[in-house]
């Protein structure tokens, strides 16, 4: 398994700097889009890469500025950022047609970059999308509703609120910017033309994001390209045993299908 100490390399995006580590490989590769305040160290990325070295096929990952390895302030964050961050990633360091991994709100930046690569005439970059316990819109559609009155007025008086986060010792911030932006990212509005092969994996004990929101988001992709694995006992995290050999196994299959 890849260390902390393992440096990363960078890439300056509109002066900012991203941090990546990048395995050499074949195509189809692998591109890990990762969630909302977690790096590229994670238990589901680290498995990916192994597999990667193992396999022979490329793999990618970075971490968002704000997060991890990167410069930036995690405050400062929005989803239109994080989106043109990782467009750059692949545009810089990739060739050849790449399957995005996606995990929470980086099923969302995923979705988002299907629509920009062929929006700019670059899909043929674009091989097919695995969605884990996807939170596409999470702002508008999983947030917004439960907001209570002090946090609406947070975020109207101080731009931002802040709770505690399950998954870190430091609180969760969210900002005014990136509600507002948010809005102007949403996917799950029409139809989502990825013009490539979706694989969803969402557990149904997910005290995040409920696995109804992954069945609505299916009624946005065109039906006869997309799996969903539903996962009875499986978290949030989805990251035990069982779960990282689903998503191997999901992985293999969607290299299998491009490669027909």
């Amino acid at each position: 398994m890849s260390t902390v100490s393992d440096l990363p390399e960078f890439i300056d995006v509109d002066g900012e700097r991203i941090a990546l580590r990048q395995v050499e490989g074949k195509s189809p590769g692998i591109v890990w889009l990762g969630g909302f305040k977690s790096d590229m160290l994670g238990t589901k990325a680290e498995t990916l890469s192994e597999w990667a070295k193992a396999n022979g096929h490329s793999f990618i990952r970075h971490d968002y500025s704000g997060h991890g390895e990167s410069g930036g302030r995690f405050v400062d964050g929005t989803i239109s950022l994080w989106l043109k961050q990782s467009l750059e990633v692949v545009r810089q360091r990739t060739s050849g047609p790449q399957i995005l991994v996606g995990s929470s709100m980086g099923a969302w930046i995923a979705l988002r970059m299907a629509q920009e690569l062929h929006k700019a005439g670059e899909g043929e970059r674009l091989g097919a999308l695995l969605l884990l316990a996807p939170a596409p819109d999470f702002t508008a559609e999983l947030m917004e509703p439960l907001l209570t009155e002090e946090q609406k007025r947070d975020l109207e008086e101080k731009g931002y609120f802040e709770e505690p986060s399950e998954y870190s010792p430091e609180p969760n911030v969210y900002t005014k910017a990136l509600f507002d932006d948010g809005r102007e990212n949403r996917v799950m509005t029409g139809l989502i033309d990825t013009h490539c092969p979706v694989h969803i994996l969402q557990g149904m004990a997910d005290p995040d994001v409920p696995h109804e929101h992954a069945l609505r988001l299916v009624e946005h992709l065109p039906a006869d390209d997309v799996t969903v694995s539903l996962i009875r006992d499986g978290d949030h995290r989805l990251s035990r045993p069982q779960d990282l050999s689903m998503m191997v196994s999901a992985v293999e299959a969607l290299i299998a299908r491009i490669s027909q």
